[in-house]
């Protein structure tokens, strides 16, 4: 089954890339800075339209699915609401679509003691994982991560790369940019990005 398709993309700093992409696997889009590697990310998430070619969630152009159970995305900058607390920021897709959340979520990523906490006074590597946990939450059919574990440390990447494993066993497919070999090593695909190709 494909749920990601992409053909012919041109887009900017991306040239001839045609992948497709199935449910339930870890794909990691390997490469230098400046590769391509988060635009690749966008225009699966959908946050932009191909310059040309198609980028096909479930069949769908990305850039018309709005439903974060069926695509979410961990930017690398983390994007949440300051005012909000963690479980706020986290919970907010759920809330927004009526649908169920996993609670354990905040616990599994080590933010429940400071799920009650407003966003704005929380650490770097906190704010990563309320986003990431917030990306997850919904269980989506894809989940696009840039650089999951940029700002955290040993003990916390572990608690990342497990979210990750567990929704990947849920079914989803998590599309993962990055240089961490630690994420490298349980990826069921790696797609190394050169230069704006694969």
């Amino acid at each position: 089954m494909t749920l990601v398709e992409i053909r012919a993309l041109r887009h900017r700093v991306l040239h001839d890339i045609d992948l497709t992409l199935a449910p339930g696997k870890l794909v990691v889009l390997a490469g230098r800075s400046g590769s391509g590697k988060s635009t690749l990310c966008h225009l699966i998430a959908g946050i932009m339209p191909p310059a040309s070619g198609d980028v096909l969630v479930g069949g769908r152009p990305a850039h018309r699915v709005t439903d974060w159970a069926t695509v979410s995305l961990l930017p690398q900058r983390p994007a949440l609401d300051p005012e909000l607390t963690v479980a706020e920021n986290v919970f907010l897709p759920s809330r927004v679509r009526r649908r169920t959340a996993d609670p354990g979520l905040l616990d599994r990523l080590g933010l429940g003691p400071i799920a009650a906490r407003p966003a704005r006074d929380t650490s770097l590597g906190e704010q990563q994982r309320t986003a990431m946990a917030r990306a997850l939450v919904l269980v989506p059919a894809v989940t696009v991560l840039d650089e999951p574990t940029a700002h955290q440390d040993d003990e916390h990447v572990s608690l990342v790369l497990d979210a990750i494993t567990a929704v990947v066993r849920d079914g989803t497919l998590a599309v993962v940019a990055t240089h961490d070999p630690r994420v490298i090593d349980l990826a069921d695909r790696v797609i190394p990005i050169v230069s704006g190709t694969c």
